[in-house]
């Protein structure tokens, strides 16, 4: 398995932060797949901007059919997110 370095949620700070404090919110915790991006936090940004705009779009499938979309994509490749 890969390593990839982060940052800690108790080291982070500024704009990162910020995002840690939202995925504590949004999830009671910071996930892995977020603290893969903490070393670019603009990334994370773009990465959560796109997944909302996906996710909570007005038109097309519902959230309902897309979270269970993800959930079948994420099985097929033995992703645990």
């Amino acid at each position: 398995m890969p390593w990839i370095r982060t940052i800690a949620v108790d080291e982070a700070s500024g704009k990162l932060k910020l995002h840690y404090d939202a995925a504590i919110r949004r999830a009671g915790r910071v996930y892995s797949i977020v603290r893969s991006m903490s070393l670019a936090p603009a990334v994370l940004e773009a990465s959560m901007k796109l997944y909302r705009a996906i996710m909570f779009a007005p038109e097309g499938l519902t959230r309902r059919q897309r979270e269970m979309v993800a959930v079948v994509v994420s099985s097929v490749n033995r992703c645990h997110y």
